[in-house]
């Protein structure tokens, strides 16, 4: 899939976001190696820590369908009305691609007009991994 249309397709996934306490919007677009594309939004709560991105998300929804073999996610977001230039996924979910991952998983970042692409290694250097333990 091109890059510019999963972000696109990320756009979509973040309509659904609920984000009532930040107002920020993100929206991610999952590409599993068998071609089917999962979504996820950030879905806020009142206690912080019960709040959930839009990444994990999708991962999570992959997963519990029983998918495991990822190409590349692309994630946008941005203040409600607002898409910002690049919408870096946070540390728990770059954490969770490396569960998943390959090093050369591409994150791609940006808006369907002007967009990088960057190596899930690039991005998580030194990553504790299922590669680690052995």
């Amino acid at each position: 899939m091109e890059c510019s249309k999963l972000i696109e397709t990320a756009m979509q996934a973040r309509e659904n976001a609920y984000a009532p306490y930040s107002k920020f919007k993100v929206g991610a677009a999952l590409l599993a190696k068998n071609g089917k594309v999962y979504l996820g939004c950030n879905i806020e709560n009142a206690s912080y820590s019960a709040t959930v991105c839009a990444e994990r998300t999708a991962f999570f929804k992959a997963v519990s369908e029983g998918v495991k073999e990822f190409e590349a996610i692309a994630i946008v977001g941005g203040k409600e009305g607002e898409l910002s230039t690049s919408c870096a996924p946070c540390g728990v979910c770059r954490q969770v691609m490396a569960e998943f991952c390959d090093e050369d998983f591409k994150v791609v970042l940006g808006t369907p007009q002007k967009y990088d692409v960057y190596a899930l290694e690039q991005i998580l250097p030194l990553a504790f991994s299922k590669t680690n333990l052995r």
